[in-house]
């Protein structure tokens, strides 16, 4: 299928770009034999500390909340990777090292999905004898259910994707099941029986088997559905269930006896139990990983810039590290409907005025990532290397940004608002050089900050707030929902994905020839042809200056000896496979 090539590029670009991370030197024998001491970078292409053995408690820890556990409520990440423990999804990333990781499994389907010669209708089958944690049938209404709770109520569920509204036949007309008492739902996903699900869409989809590996396909009973309150009580269809959850402060998941290891070949489901805890200190989640008493910082993006120097200089830790492109970019929305960024000579005054290098010094330098010219990252199908702002040592033009600032009315400059997240300490710190950089065009930047567990929901993805605040400059990060330019670029810059609260097209981006040329892109069946286009899309938003690209971002990340079956994947932003991971305590 095309697909199983698409992926097979994917992961060659993503292995070349693996061979270049490396925050120092790493023991390539050690890497060859599977990392079983480890090594500085061995999860990179490895899988280190390998076991199969049960038992033990996964223990994880977060600087600040998720933004839902519910699998249809949730666009973080780190919640896609864990949500994989206790949500089983139609397909999956295969959990394996390097760039096999990047590979599409059946999950709850027998196989991938079945295209139309046209691509336009997708059909899976289920596998036998599939159950909740309370013994039932998983059936493959279900699976239509979820994605309708979770696609088509804003109202109760605002976090997540729109790929699914934007796409099915009337998905622009269907209420959700909150609203639609119809009980048959949206006429577009069929279930003939109870093992067959079928999905018509407006235009071809080629990339609708990665779609399927989203949490948003986990199955969700109906009888069991309380909208925004159904994640006080999720009904497991994965390897474990919450035997308690208390919001904003912690979960603890134990073993779901009704799971079956029979029809989950994917799922290794080592520990016996696993904790999370909530708004810890991020300083306290280093110390305890350098302490050994956590296994895993769940957000997944690395020790902050303060506990860096710390891992680096001593060697025994630093062989605990990798360093992990995210196959994501820190970028900055410029919102096109706050004033004065509605004007594009003051947007591009901006691209201009910002001195990069000290923005990438700010968060960590080197080992936390590369500058960035474009938004699609180098380890994504379609990048394609450009800089329409270059600058010499990508440290900004005050003359060019000047000329801008003219063009655009504002020739000694403005005063806008620029938001960032209070509790990621590296977000904090490129923001504070952002300031400084805008500072010498003559551009006055007031920092808002905001707790990053509500960030979209209640500020900076709500176009709303993001009006009456004046928030004119979001500083945001976006990483692929796949691995491909149109799971990268999508959702940050289709009109479609604009959203009353919970977006992540920050910029409120809404360009007739950037939706169509998106649109057209998917469609088309040709891998080569597919590929290009999100270069050239890629090139769009950059003429349109909407969106400032910082840095392409990479994990420095640390794992404890006492972790088990450690690598990392690029399929969840370059974090640590949390389907794989067990402990030795």
């Amino acid at each position: 299928m095309k697909t199983k090539r698409a992926t097979a590029a994917i992961a060659t670009a993503v292995a070349l770009a693996l061979g270049a991370t490396a925050c120092g030197g790493s023991d390539s024998d050690s890497k060859s034999k599977g990392g079983s001491s480890g090594s500085t970078d061995a999860a990179l292409t490895s899988v280190v500390n390998k076991s199969d053995k049960k038992g033990g408690t996964l223990s994880l820890a977060l600087s600040d909340e998720p933004d839902s556990l519910d699998p249809g409520n949730t666009y973080y990440g780190w919640v896609q990777n864990f949500a994989r423990l206790y949500g089983r999804t139609l397909t999956s990333f295969k959990p394996a090292a390097g760039g096999a990781g990047l590979e599409v499994v059946p999950d709850l389907a027998e196989s991938l999905g079945k295209p139309s010669a046209d691509a336009k209708t997708w059909t899976y089958t289920l596998k036998k004898g599939l159950k909740y944690e309370d013994g039932s049938p998983i059936t493959s209404k279900d699976i239509k259910y979820a994605i309708e709770r979770s696609n088509f109520s804003p109202e109760a569920l605002s976090n997540g994707p729109t790929y699914f509204k934007a796409h099915l036949i009337g998905g622009d007309k269907y209420k959700g099941p909150y609203k639609d008492k119809n009980p048959e739902g949206i006429a577009s996903i069929e279930t003939p029986d109870d093992t067959t699900i079928v999905f018509k869409l407006k235009d071809a989809f080629a990339d609708f088997d990665y779609l399927a590996t989203f949490s948003q396909t986990a199955p969700v009973p109906a009888a069991k559905d309380k909208g925004a309150e159904y994640v006080q009580h999720i009904v497991s269809s994965g390897p474990y269930k919450f035997a308690s959850y208390e919001e904003g402060k912690s979960a603890s998941l134990v073993r779901n006896e009704n799971w079956d290891p029979k029809t989950d070949p994917i799922r290794p489901a080592l520990p016996d139990k696993i904790n999370i805890r909530f708004k810890v200190k991020q300083e306290t989640v280093d110390n305890d990983l350098l302490a050994d008493n956590l296994t895993v910082d769940a957000a997944g993006t690395g020790v902050a810039p303060a506990t860096q120097p710390k891992v680096l200089t001593d060697q025994k830790l630093k062989k605990q590290t990798d360093n992990a492109y995210a196959g994501a970019t820190s970028y900055i929305g410029l919102n096109v409907h706050v004033k004065p960024f509605d004007n594009i000579h003051c947007r591009k005054a901006v691209q201009w005025g910002i001195d990069k290098a000290s923005v990438q010094a700010a968060q960590g330098g080197d080992p936390k990532g590369d500058v960035a010219t474009t938004l699609l990252p180098p380890t994504v199908s379609g990048y394609s290397k450009f800089d329409l702002y270059e600058t010499e040592g990508h440290k900004g033009d005050i003359e060019k940004a000047k000329a801008e600032l003219k063009e655009c009315g504002q020739p000694n400059g403005f005063e806008t608002n620029i938001s960032a997240r209070s509790d990621r300490p590296a977000e904090m710190s490129m923001v504070t050089a952002v300031q400084a950089s805008l500072k010498k065009i003559g551009v006055t930047a007031n920092i808002k900050t905001f707790p990053g567990g509500k960030y979209f929901q209640n500020f900076a993805g709500n176009p709303s707030y993001v009006h009456e605040h004046k928030l004119g400059m979001i500083m945001t990060a976006w990483g692929a929902d796949w691995p491909t330019g149109f799971g990268f670029l999508d959702q940050i810059i289709n009109g479609s994905a604009i959203k009353p609260t919970g977006g992540n097209n920050v910029q409120e981006l809404d360009d007739p020839a950037i939706n169509k040329a998106l649109n057209e892109a998917i469609a088309n069946t040709d891998d080569a042809a597919r590929a290009k286009a999100w270069g050239d899309i890629d090139k769009l938003v950059a003429e349109n200056a909407s969106a400032v690209p910082l840095v392409y971002r990479k994990n420095l990340l640390l794992r404890p000896v006492s972790a088990t079956n450690v690598t990392v994947t690029q399929a969840y932003l370059g974090m640590y496979d949390y389907l794989l991971m067990g402990s030795s305590k």
